[in-house]
């Protein structure tokens, strides 16, 4: 169970212990294989039991949070959109052979060759709604200079100079552009054969608005050799020529029933810290809940440093005070978007 679960949780036992009788239906949604596994849950219980999933909007506690900075609050984000995953299998094969009569055609040599045109590729520019509103706020809050390459991005035409200053932040690169990363490399059998076989894995997080199939006809565009073959691997590791041509949902609409009283409640436990609607730079299961018709917030009452983002590390881990301090958000939140008895 993740953090946000586990204070969702608590909280939800801590209600009912009290006898707390909301006038609206709180849904707390509780499932597996997000990250793995055959199948899904979330999407899972919306094919399969959508009669439990009726909800106005709903909360993913899997993203969003308050980031700090030396032990400060700079601000609360609120993923209001999010990128689609999507993961490559490259390979290239080859007819091998000893080691001791190498030839240049070798598939490793391919394969390096594929990752260092990725690895010095970007893809275009490109703001959403969310986006280009999410760095018009940070423009009143950053020093000086980079307000001002902000404000650069933000006109029309972007100032190609001042993206390039703004991609220099990995945060901000990934939430202005597609961005595709090797993650894995598997090649070889033996130290004295040449390489029959080399593959790697290519992670991809794309901008809302384009398909998986668009990105893998980009990546093949990008490595330009036809000795690599670029295929698409779903969710349970099968791997596909062709990916889906489906793209990611629309931002999701800033209800004030929802905004309101979070950013109320954000000036009681951080005062003075900006509530800023962002898209997410990973992936999360609101991709089901949106695309079922179910506005869908990504915010988990967490708090941060920004210089120690573990998340998927082995050595991932919250603050003690940053679980606490979610949980007593989060019953406080929830009486206020409710009136109970």
């Amino acid at each position: 169970m993740k953090d946000g679960d586990a204070m969702l949780v608590t909280t939800f036992l801590r209600l009912h212990s009290e006898g707390f009788k909301p006038d609206r239906d709180l849904i707390l949604a509780l499932t597996a294989d997000e990250e793995g596994g055959k199948s899904n849950g979330v999407d899972w219980l919306l094919k399969n039991h959508p009669e439990l999933m009726k909800a106005a909007f709903a909360f993913n506690p899997d993203g969003g949070g308050v980031d700090l900075q030396n032990g400060k609050a700079i601000s609360a984000d609120v993923d209001a959109s999010e990128k689609l995953y999507a993961d490559y299998q490259l390979s290239v094969t080859n007819p091998g052979g000893h080691s001791s009569l190498p030839v240049p055609d070798n598939a490793i040599y391919h394969l390096a060759d594929a990752l260092q045109r990725l690895q010095n590729y970007q893809f275009p520019f490109e703001l959403n709604a969310i986006t280009r509103a999410y760095f018009e706020k940070l423009a009143t809050l950053e020093p000086a200079a980079t307000a001002a390459d902000i404000q650069a991005i933000l006109a029309s035409p972007a100032d190609p100079a001042a993206i390039t200053r703004i991609s220099e932040s990995p945060e901000w690169n990934s939430t202005i552009h597609t961005t595709c990363v090797a993650t894995r490399l598997q090649a070889g059998h033996a130290n004295n054969a040449l390489p029959q076989m080399a593959q790697a894995n290519v992670n991809c997080r794309i901008l809302p608005g384009h398909s998986r199939e668009e990105v893998r006809q980009d990546l093949i565009r990008i490595f330009a050799d036809a000795k690599v073959t670029v295929k698409y691997v779903d969710n349970g590791g099968g791997i596909h020529s062709g990916a889906p041509d489906s793209k990611g949902p629309p931002p999701v609409a800033l209800q004030p029933e929802v905004m309101k009283p979070l950013e109320k409640l954000v000036a009681v436990y951080w005062p003075g810290t900006p509530v800023i609607p962002d898209m997410a730079t990973g992936a999360s299961d609101s991709i089901f809940t949106n695309a079922a018709g179910i506005p869908t917030y990504n915010w988990s009452a967490v708090e941060l440093e920004v210089s120690d983002v573990r998340a998927h590390g082995k050595d991932e881990r919250l603050p003690e005070t940053s679980f606490y301090k979610g949980v007593q958000f989060w019953y406080d939140y929830l009486h206020m978007i409710t009136k109970g008895d």
